[in-house]
């Protein structure tokens, strides 16, 4: 069977769950890639290429109908076709879940979601790229089920996770409140939990998937900077540093799941932040912060811990609970970057033309990338000098 280099492009389907040998880097998905695709967006930054293109494939592969994404307003609005966002039709049927159930918790949580919950409804249903859809597919199937969760949490945070009692999503202790920090500043979500100790505690969680951590940024108030001064976290609570673009998020949270112990409405908690290994510039963000608070032995009592996991270490977790199936069709849909990496290698080294190979490379980790490099040009080599060679003995023209 003879099979074209754009049929190896359509045909590139996922790699195995948790590859052993990791990519060091996101792949550099090239413009024609991109826009063959229909994923070309000239603002993305290289990790939400590939991420915008990873989320294309996963709804070609589900059949969902993709959409288009409307930039600007009134006359000057330009619409534009876009695969990484769903048909109205699709986003209306949740088919940006990974599961009807979850869609279905979703609808829940909308109904009853707290007084000026900020929640924007055309992301969460319609763009498969944004960190919200993501939020409700990794801890979705845990609030429907708090036995998934406790095991998970426990292999996560086991000094601090005995049990899980509950999920809040979009959530504040207090939002317009001058006790907090008298603005909207939210968590994506927060999980209720028992210690080890017997005692109430809460996890409070940000969510990163695309974003390059460059805002936009809430207005700086008078009440950051007294928050900041007040609540015991930080080496320099003046420093510009968790004022910038960068940290200022994270340093507001932070700030206020400080202060929701401070007000005793929980006695313990943590902040904790998640996002893809490979999305460098979220994962120095969560590096920089962490610098800028002081160190936990130097803390007074019962200060708000901060840890960074990766999304990936969300999903090792739940695999080892044995949540293989959800494990697998997180990581399928968001951090199989390895998929775009041999799509883009094969678009490489073959380009859409009348050239013709006998079958699609395998999927190469970087293990054996090298080895899968070599072996298709030898494959190709050795095909055009069978053509030459035929065309020799049929006395066509070189």
């Amino acid at each position: 069977m003879i099979i074209t280099a754009s049929e190896i492009f359509m045909q590139t389907t996922p790699t195995v769950f948790a590859s052993t040998t990791p990519l060091p880097r996101v792949p550099l998905v090239p413009e024609d890639v991109a826009r063959r695709n229909n994923v070309f967006f000239e603002i993305d930054t290289r990790f939400r290429r590939a991420a915008r293109l990873l989320q294309c494939l996963w709804l070609k592969d589900r059949g969902i109908p993709t959409g288009h994404h409307v930039r600007g307003d009134g006359e000057d609005a330009i619409t534009m076709e876009l695969h990484s966002y769903l048909s109205r039709d699709a986003a209306r049927a949740g088919r940006n879940f990974l599961s009807p159930e979850i869609h279905a918790l979703v609808r829940r949580e909308l109904l009853m979601r707290e007084e000026g919950a900020a929640i924007d409804e055309d992301r969460l249903f319609g763009n498969a790229l944004s960190s919200m859809p993501l939020t409700f597919n990794l801890f979705g199937p845990m609030a429907l089920d708090l036995n998934l969760a406790t095991a998970a949490l426990r292999q996560l945070l086991p000094g601090f996770v005995h049990q899980v009692t509950g999920f809040v999503f979009e959530h504040s202790p207090g939002r317009r409140q001058e006790r907090f920090l008298n603005d909207g500043t939210a968590f994506d979500l927060a999980i209720r939990i028992v210690t080890p100790e017997g005692e109430d505690g809460t996890i409070f969680v940000e969510v990163k998937y695309s974003e390059d951590m460059s805002g936009p940024a809430a207005r700086l108030r008078d009440r950051y900077d007294e928050a900041s001064r007040s609540v015991g976290l930080f080496v320099d609570p003046d420093s510009p540093m968790l004022r910038s673009l960068a940290l200022e998020q994270l340093w507001r949270e932070h700030m206020l799941a400080q202060l929701t112990v401070d007000q005793g409405l929980t006695p313990r908690a943590m902040f904790i932040t998640i996002g893809p290994r490979l999305n460098r510039r979220v994962m120095a963000a969560f590096r920089v912060y962490e610098n800028e608070l002081i160190d936990a032995d130097d803390q007074h009592a019962n200060r708000v811990a901060f840890q960074a996991f990766t999304l990936e270490n969300f999903i090792d977790a739940l695999a080892e609970v044995g949540a293989d199936g959800l494990a697998h069709d997180l990581w399928g849909r968001y951090v199989d970057f390895e998929r775009v990496y041999h799509l883009a290698l094969g678009e490489y080294l073959e380009k859409p033309s009348s050239h013709a190979i006998a079958a699609p490379l395998a999927p190469p980790s970087s293990k054996d990338a090298e080895a899968s490099l070599q072996k298709a040009v030898t494959s190709t080599t050795a095909k055009r000098a069978t053509n030459s060679k035929t065309q020799k003995a049929s006395g066509a023209p070189q």
